[in-house]
């Protein structure tokens, strides 16, 4: 029987990611940073708006792009945050979550023999949509002396005559690293020059905690019409069980991903989209404070690791810390197999985001200080009993 499976299936692996999480969802007194999720609940005005819609009886379809009064409220917060400017009817679709539009944008533009160059360490999805899609991923190894930043000398080697489409996973995630507007205006000259598309993944924008805001690669010149921006509400606004997130491109391609998400999905829920209405319009305040909040752990995750001895560069976004295990003369699977089994601390392997992310780790700080305080207090005793 097993003919029958699409034989592309048998060489896409689990998440790393959620094998981790599930095996210490089975052990007792686990500290997990593994998983990145807000510990924050969804601010309450948000969850009210909810419940009134539901009291309402506001349970029926939307239009398939998504709400319109949504659509209109992301226009107008894009334009202002980040200097985005779409049509609220033709150029973004509300999606399930952001993941959904990773797949749904791959899959309207990737054809068989098509390549995807794919950033390494990054998030787990982007190389097998690009393998469902029926492309061919390609792994462009960051560098590390770079702060895991990309930059045009690392993509060159790697783009040939079928290379169509660049993913730019920023702020990163395992990372934490980001890309400033001099970073991205070199690698938007480069996709002009070799006439390649950007999916850019843009989830964690709100939470970037360096002196300069975060700036996407679609407010620059010439790349509105070779981008599709990617976001949603998950990370800034802890509404990750909501499901809800959204993309923003040229109506040519957002028209095709509509027809696709209209047979497969419909449309994203529907109480969701009204209390992301409201989180637009009304929770920047919500979002500074947690963004405040992540950047206090930050800076005690990274403090710490750093006086344990692990190398480790300051990550400016995201939730994650992403320290070298490499002088512990283990792979990043052996060290959080054992941190795990000794200490009871799960953490994600590096090489669970791409086989150049071994020799390192991935924490999530989100997670409240005295969590953190306790897990890296039994990192710290593990990291002694190596000596």
């Amino acid at each position: 029987m097993r003919d029958f499976l699409n034989p592309i299936m048998s060489e896409i692996k689990p998440s790393g990611i959620r094998r981790f999480f599930d095996i210490a969802a089975e052990m007792k007194n686990v500290i997990s940073l593994g998983v990145g999720e807000p510990d924050f609940d969804t601010p309450w005005s948000i969850r009210e708006t909810a419940i009134y819609t539901l009291e309402q009886g506001v349970t029926v379809y939307t239009a398939n792009a998504g709400l319109k009064e949504l659509r209109t409220a992301l226009a107008e917060y894009c334009a202002a945050k980040y200097d985005l400017h779409y049509d609220p009817l033709k150029e973004i679709l509300v999606t399930v979550g952001g993941s959904e539009a990773i797949d749904v944008g791959l899959r309207a533009m990737v054809s068989p023999g098509v390549e995807v160059l794919i950033p390494e360490p990054s998030y787990v999805s982007y190389i097998p949509c690009v393998q469902l899609a029926g492309g061919k991923p390609v792994e462009v190894p960051l560098k590390k002396e770079n702060e895991f930043r990309l930059t045009v000398e690392d993509l060159e080697p790697y783009v040939t005559e079928n290379t169509r489409i660049l993913i730019l996973p920023f702020p990163n995630n395992p990372t934490g690293s980001i890309m400033e507007r001099e970073d991205l205006e070199k690698i938007a000259a480069f996709c002009r020059e070799k006439d390649l598309f950007v999916i850019s993944d843009e989830i964690y924008a709100e939470l970037s905690y360096g002196e300069k805001p975060h700036v996407s690669i679609g407010s620059l010149e010439g790349m509105k019409e070779r981008s599709l921006i990617i976001n949603g509400f998950s990370k800034a606004f802890a509404m990750t069980g909501w499901r809800l997130g959204y993309c923003m491109g040229p109506r040519w391609l957002i028209s095709q991903m509509v027809k696709i998400h209209q047979f497969a999905i419909m449309c994203a829920p529907t109480t969701s989209q009204h209390a992301a209405v409201h989180a637009l319009k009304f929770c920047d305040d919500k979002v500074a404070a947690m963004r405040r909040e992540y950047n206090r752990r930050r800076r005690y995750v990274v403090s710490r690791l750093r006086q344990m001895g692990l190398e480790c560069f300051e990550p400016l976004g995201a939730f994650y810390v992403f320290p070298s295990i490499a002088f512990t003369g283990m792979s990043s699977e052996e060290f959080c197999t054992r941190l795990l089994q000794e200490k009871q601390v799960a953490v994600v392997p590096g090489d669970a985001f791409g086989k150049d992310g071994d020799g390192y780790v991935r924490i999530s700080y989100a997670y409240s200080l005295e969590e953190l305080k306790t897990a890296l207090d039994r990192i710290e005793e593990f990291l002694g009993t190596l000596h």
